[in-house]
């Protein structure tokens, strides 16, 4: 079994697509027989996420620092729900747990923790496949940006080609189970 980390948002934004995908994700992962491991909140896209995948029998590891588990609204109906001292932490321990990363929507946080773990890959700390799920185009326009940094000399080509975006769920798992595959 594969484990991979979604990060998310924990809110659920205002298009319906965005819940739709998160659900489709989570059920995909727990029928591939993979586990999820992602921020540990029943709220939001994270909680949409982390209820499909237990509803369809899989496993979901949530991760949380201690100041947010209020905050951010534990849920309590995981796995396991490993509890940290701050997000340095968070973030260690959700790549420690991780075979490989996906991005959903989300805010600032998100979008944090995605661009640290896609430059621990570019620095070699990691060799797990990272993909983004552009549901309702919302990382289109990230994406154009990334390219437009290679057309700049900013980013390598090969560096931007190890990022997979799709817009299926489905179909960005099977590109990620190709690298995972190929990396063993």
């Amino acid at each position: 079994m594969s484990r991979f980390c979604v990060y998310l948002g924990s809110r659920e934004g205002r298009d319906p697509q965005f819940v739709e995908s998160a659900r489709r994700l989570g059920t995909e992962l727990a029928r591939r027989g993979h586990g999820l491991v992602y921020g540990g909140a029943r709220v939001g896209l994270m909680g949409e996420l982390a209820d499909a995948v237990m509803a369809a029998g899989g496993e979901a590891i949530g991760v949380m620092p201690d100041h947010l588990v209020e905050r951010e609204q534990a849920h309590h109906g995981l796995t396991e729900l490993v509890r940290v001292r701050n997000m340095h932490d968070r973030k260690a321990s959700m790549a420690a747990h991780a075979d490989a990363f996906i991005v959903l929507p989300g805010g600032i946080g998100t979008l944090e923790e995605f661009f640290e773990a896609w430059t621990w890959h570019y620095l070699g700390l990691h060799d797990k496949p990272i993909g983004v799920l552009d549901t309702a185009g919302f990382y289109a326009p990230l994406l154009a940006f990334l390219d437009s940094t290679v057309e700049h000399g900013f980013l390598n080509g090969r560096t931007r080609a190890e990022l997979v975006d799709a817009t299926d769920p489905a179909e960005l798992l099977e590109a990620l189970e190709r690298r995972l595959a190929t990396a063993g």
